[in-house]
């Protein structure tokens, strides 16, 4: 029988306004969750704001939680609203548009060391 490891100090993530940082204009995030292999990040947009389109290696998977966004994934653009996911596989170029303030919830694997500050 497999023994199950004991989650540390650091699995349990809880909601803390001083855990929120401002990424950009009217972009603020919060790392949730993550390990090597995976990390979560919610994403607060207020309307108008603009993710650029960029490139990284990891595997994205995103929710809309709330919101209205036009979402752009290798030159293909959709609008997508609360309920609606897409995901971008690594090196596509890909970039979002807030139409209406909303959240996403960002699913990178593996984490995104330079979310936390280290070289990637």
């Amino acid at each position: 029988m497999a023994t199950l490891a004991k989650p540390s100090s650091d699995a349990f993530v809880r909601y803390e306004p001083e855990a929120i940082e401002t990424v950009g204009d009217g972009i603020r995030r919060q790392m949730l969750g993550y390990g090597p292999e995976i990390m979560i990040v919610r994403v607060w947009f207020e309307n108008g704001a603009v993710g650029e389109v960029h490139a990284h290696r990891h595997s994205q998977s995103s929710y809309v939680e709330s919101g209205r966004f036009l979402v752009e994934i290798d030159g293909e653009k959709q609008e997508l609203g609360a309920g609606d996911c897409f995901y971008v596989a690594p090196h596509l170029d890909h970039g979002a548009v807030c139409l209406e303030e909303g959240v996403l919830i960002d699913t990178f694997s593996p984490l995104r060391e330079d979310f936390l500050g280290e070289e990637t």
